[in-house]
């Protein structure tokens, strides 16, 4: 799939002093002339700081690690993980589309986005508030149908629940990550109910909200 830097773009991008200081302890983490390779988070970050990368995002980007914008674009550009138009001011759902996803409703959970949110992907809700797109394997098959917000996984998703989900959003409430259904972790869903010994959020680390 090609994809495009938005034709609508910010003047500038500078990190803010708390996110400079961490992208400086970031190259602690490589060798002398191979900060190149720090690219991915160094533009995570960006990500994280503007909820989108720029074109004035990979142009710092690129000055801040010495290497060629066009090896940040590059990058920018190939990995799916970064979105390279305006997101949802509130919450970028990402859909998985892999064929274990589709075949347990992920196609009805972006009939729920064209619905709720816009009809075509990588587009704003009326408001801004919201935004979707449809990505490729998220890893959680076993917990099939999944969406993505942020660092964190909604699964065993059906139509009614993810129709919640979107709802809780809109109205300014956290969502707690994981099962839909009760499951913890990726145990069948048969013995869901079957054990009763407390589970320890540090056994499933999608049951937490990412704060790193």
């Amino acid at each position: 799939m090609l994809r495009r830097l938005s034709t609508d773009q910010p003047e500038k991008f500078n990190f803010t002093k708390v996110n400079l200081n961490w992208a400086k302890a970031q190259l602690k983490k490589y060798p002398k002339g191979r900060q190149a390779s720090a690219v991915i988070p160094i533009l995570w970050r960006a990500q994280e700081q503007e909820g989108w990368v720029s074109k004035p995002a990979i142009e710092f980007v690129a000055d801040f690690l010495d290497m060629p914008e066009v090896r940040v674009l590059e990058v920018a550009t190939f990995y799916f993980m970064f979105h390279l138009k305006p997101v949802g001011s509130k919450a970028h759902f990402q859909v998985c589309g892999t064929t274990p996803c589709m075949l347990r409703g992920s196609e009805e959970l972006m009939n729920v986005c064209k619905a709720r949110i816009n009809e075509k992907q990588h587009s704003l809700s009326t408001d801004g508030s919201m935004s979707w797109e449809e990505v490729e394997c998220l890893g959680g098959c076993a917990n099939a149908p999944l969406v993505q917000i942020g660092s964190d996984y909604f699964e065993d998703l059906d139509k009614s629940s993810f129709e919640k989900l979107i709802a809780d959003v809109e109205e300014d409430k956290s969502p707690v990550p994981g099962s839909r259904t009760g499951r913890f972790s990726s145990e069948p869903a048969s013995m869901t109910k079957k054990y009763s010994r407390k589970k320890s959020s540090s056994e499933n680390a999608s049951i937490e909200r990412f704060r790193g």
